[in-house]
């Protein structure tokens, strides 16, 4: 598909004047007055409205695009599916074929054990639902009283009010009022940040923390434990081989679900389908959206083992939870078609070698001074900056070398929590445009003063 031709001067200033006044852009402050008014895509590539080309190594700057822009197939797929059906909802005995075939094809990659799918429209939605279900699912089996649900420190879990208080994001609780009780928030896996754990090995000192946790709250009164597999907003954090399992078998112990966010890590970005085969565990509850559809729909995919899916549609009333758009016809058509190019491509068998090679091309960044450490897992990588010297201290500012990318070099990477670079592109990147986005960051950070101003 061709990338979309650049809008004319006049017509340009027209669109951003309108957006300057009418819209509500999240995290952009009123003081802000730029926009990049993005008209086209095309692989990896987008074009804004002057017609300049971008390299995209943030999959939509979302984490979402696994395909690529563009992609004819899915944009048919869609079409295709609103000529037959615009909306109906699957409320009650409703359905549609499409959600149908596309909860059929998730249990069928999904892990063992995976039978019920809840469909979305996001993410945070998805997180809503897997919470309300933990509870729900000890309260039908007798114990009103396992309510309690932790999280961890600098995790992100969506916007919405359960989804907010699992997290403990100064900039995220801010204008919310007081968060929902009952969570509690435990020390990140954060493997090169040493100091956190007093000198022991991390995953020891945070199965210890866990267990300590469970002991003060009560196993019984403790329905879920939530995490990312590696936590995306908090600077892609990514934990020791071993943690995952020892988390998952304390839970079990004690009766307690594991939901695991799979919003950043679905559909392929760790070579298999979900990070939790990477780490060869088995969560209660899996969230999905973004890779489901590459960012083409909203819509996001609950996936929920036998045990707890069963229960909690066994009340008088089924699962007591619904969104309009639960279900969408054309948003199952586009995420069967995404699955089908992820499959046809090889694109879930590629992810690992080129994250590899994204990884080992940048690791000689970690020999800058700005540079704290060079990480990644899958086809996701990350460069945190610091002030230098011990290399604890993150940069004070991050958004000088972001802007120098895409001005200088057209590369588009994204700016997470703890002064990190966050590298997450769709699973067709080549080689070149991976080398094309290291030898910008190496141009950009050998410039990068200690305060995050470019030279």
């Amino acid at each position: 598909m061709e990338l979309a031709t650049e809008i004319g001067t006049g017509e340009r200033e027209r669109l951003l004047e309108r957006d300057r006044k009418h819209l509500i852009h999240p995290h952009l402050g009123p003081a802000e007055r730029q926009r990049m008014l993005i008209t086209g895509g095309d692989g990896c590539v987008i074009r804004d409205a002057d017609g300049r080309e971008y390299l995209d190594a943030t999959g939509g700057g979302l984490w979402a695009n696994l395909v690529g822009h563009g992609r004819r197939e899915l944009a048919d797929a869609a079409r295709e599916e609103l000529d037959r059906l615009g909306f109906f909802c699957t409320y009650w005995d409703f359905s549609n074929v499409p959600a149908i075939e596309l909860g059929a094809r998730l249990a069928e990659i999904a892990p063992k054990g995976i039978e019920k799918v809840f469909f979305t429209c996001g993410g945070s939605e998805g997180v809503e639902v897997a919470i309300k279900a933990a509870r729900y699912y000890h309260h039908l089996n007798g114990e009103q009283g396992r309510d309690w649900i932790l999280g961890r420190r600098q995790s992100y879990h969506g916007i919405g009010h359960a989804g907010s208080s699992a997290t403990d994001f100064e900039w995220l609780r801010d204008g919310y009022g007081p968060q929902l009780p009952h969570f509690a928030q435990l020390t990140p896996a954060w493997p090169s940040r040493t100091e956190l754990y007093g000198g022991r090995d991390p995953t020891d000192f945070l199965i210890d923390e866990l267990e300590r946790t469970i002991a003060e709250i009560g196993a019984r009164q403790i329905a879920a434990f939530i995490g990312e597999p590696v936590m995306g907003v908090g600077g892609l954090l990514v934990p020791p081989d071993d943690y995952w399992p020892r988390v998952a078998e304390v839970l079990h112990e004690n009766g307690i679900l594991l939901i695991l966010d799979e919003v950043v890590t679905g559909y392929g970005r760790f070579g298999d389908w979900f990070a939790q085969q990477h780490y060869g565990i088995s969560a209660d509850i899996l969230v999905t959206a973004k890779g489901l559809t590459s960012g083409y729909f909203p819509f996001g995919a609950v996936l929920i083992s036998s045990e707890v899916g069963g229960t909690i549609a066994s009340g008088d009333h089924g699962f007591s939870l619904g969104y309009t758009y639960t279900g969408h016809s054309a948003g199952a058509a586009v995420a069967m078609a995404n699955l089908d190019l992820i499959e046809k491509e090889g694109l879930r068998e590629r992810a690992p070698g080129a994250g590899r090679r994204l990884r080992e091309a940048l690791s000689p960044l970690a020999e800058l001074p700005v540079v704290g450490d060079v990480r990644g897992v899958g086809l996701l990588a990350a460069v945190e900056l610091v002030r230098g010297g011990d290399g604890r201290e993150p940069m004070p500012a991050v958004n000088g070398v972001t802007e120098a990318l895409r001005a200088e070099h057209g590369v588009i990477v994204r700016a997470a929590m703890n002064s990190s670079l966050v590298l997450s592109p769709p699973l067709v990147i080549s080689e070149s445009e991976i080398d094309r986005c290291v030898d910008a960051l190496a141009s950009v950070l050998e410039r990068t003063t200690p305060e995050g101003d470019v030279r």
